[in-house]
């Protein structure tokens, strides 16, 4: 990847967190349209959510499940074990966090919200609802710059640059995440400041999230083939539980859903070209 000399020579977690920072900035000019509009045609919007539905679900297998399955043989651990066990304890650790955390889903009522009872206001729930599920991506990146600093000599899906087109991947998607924040609260009277704020906020997790996953996986070497499978698992949950519903209930879904292949499209050439 064409990045500048002194990237390649940073430490890992550094790399990570400014990956995950990157990431964030997309999220931030995503919710920034509210500044030039009001709305988004919601046909426009589910388009760019089933973009990031395709883009996530490619990235989960070709940056994230390939690799544990590499990774495991590499180390002599039976090869689907670590992927089998790691994905599902993703799911699991999203399961959880929703059963427990206060937060809305986009487009609900406030009666709607999940997690333990709260009086918490509509905005902060919807937040905490994106902000939440974007852990597993700022995870993800960090994962992957761990991974490709390990010296496990594997497929270049672990590589450096493999993981800057992963965060890549992930920055692309976040486009839309701030888009569907800022927007539904513009929509509904809160300022274009606020709009803004909010929107951002909820990418604000990622670069610290990335710096977290890259640290871990630094330090305990051999829960990489699980930690890169938990990633994607806790990834796939989100966009079964979350961005395919809310892409397809507006009665787009053929758009939606050819944003989905667009997006998983992209998302395979880039890691598999530049990967």
């Amino acid at each position: 990847m064409p990045l500048p000399a002194w990237f390649w020579s940073l430490s890992p977690i550094v790399q990570a967190l400014l990956a995950g920072a990157f990431t964030w900035v997309v999220t931030a000019l995503g919710a920034s349209l509210v500044f030039l509009t009001r709305t988004v045609q919601r046909w426009a919007l589910d388009a760019m959510l089933g973009f990031a539905v395709g883009v996530m679900i490619a990235a989960s297998f070709w940056s994230l499940l390939v690799p544990s399955i590499e990774m495991a043989a590499a180390q002599g651990v039976v090869e689907w074990m670590p992927a089998t066990v790691g994905f599902l304890l993703g799911g699991l650790f999203l399961r959880l966090a929703d059963q427990f955390i206060p937060h809305l889903h986009l487009g609900r009522r406030r009666s709607e919200a999940e997690g333990v009872s709260t009086s918490w206001r509509r905005v902060t729930l919807l937040v905490l609802a994106i902000t939440l599920h974007n852990i597993p991506e700022g995870l993800a990146v960090g994962v992957a710059f761990g991974a490709a600093a390990s010296g496990i000599d594997v497929a270049q899906s672990v590589t450096l640059s493999g993981a800057v087109v992963l965060a890549l991947g992930i920055g692309m998607q976040n486009f839309p995440e701030g888009v569907a924040v800022s927007m539904p609260l513009r929509g509904e009277g809160v300022s274009r400041l606020k709009s803004f704020w909010y929107g951002q906020l909820s990418g604000f997790v990622e670069p610290i999230s990335a710096a977290v996953g890259a640290a871990a996986v630094l330090t305990v070497e051999p829960v990489l083939p699980y930690a890169l499978a938990f990633a994607a698992g806790a990834m796939i949950y989100v966009v079964v539980e979350e961005l395919i519903p809310e892409s397809q209930q507006h009665g787009h879904t053929d758009t939606a859903t050819l944003g989905a292949m667009t997006g998983f499209t992209v998302m395979m050439v880039l890691d598999v070209a530049l990967g």
